[in-house]
């Protein structure tokens, strides 16, 4: 939420779209939700199950203006990447994705996990494993390695200056 409203102060409604039963979605939402009222925000939430209502939910959240949109990591993400970017693109609504490979294939921003550390994370619990550790003795890990990747063509075309503070932040910069 504070890298949206950095990048595009005037967003006061932000959709929250994810697949509807996601098993993070209620967590993800109430989270999210909580902190709508530092950033002078309200959040949409926007459930959907397929290509059809993800349009559907953009075009009908389009219709009021200074919207933007968060998109946590979830099937929809991944399965209806293009059609959310080619639409936000259209209608020219700020958004965070969550994987770096968003903002390379024209998201605005991405905010995520390095899914390249997790693999290499969950390697050494493997390599603990096959030397004879159990499982069940070996402490569940969190992501600790999150990375931010910035999209200046996209964020041209959506008329927004990405402040200094944000680029000298970013872990990419896409031009």
């Amino acid at each position: 939420m504070e890298t949206l409203k950095e990048i595009a102060p005037n967003v006061h409604r932000v959709m929250f779209m994810s697949l509807v039963g996601h098993p993070a979605w209620r967590g993800f939402l109430r989270t999210i939700t909580a902190s709508a009222p530092d950033f002078g925000v309200e959040i949409v939430p926007a459930p959907v199950n397929n290509a059809a209502q993800v349009e559907r939910a953009i075009e009908e959240f389009a219709r009021e203006p200074n919207g933007g949109l968060i998109l946590p990591p979830s099937p929809i993400s991944s399965i209806h990447t293009n059609l959310i970017i080619g639409l936000t693109a259209r209608y020219s609504i700020p958004a965070v994705y969550p994987f770096r490979a968003h903002a390379v294939d024209g998201g605005l921003i991405s905010l995520g996990i390095d899914p390249t550390d997790l693999w290499r994370r969950a390697a050494s619990y493997v390599d603990r494993i096959l030397r004879g550790e159990k499982p069940a003795d070996l402490p569940v890990q969190a992501p600790n390695k999150f990375e931010l990747v910035i999209n200046l063509k996209t964020a041209k075309a959506l008329g927004l200056t990405v402040p200094p503070s944000l680029l000298s932040t970013a872990d990419e910069v896409i031009e």
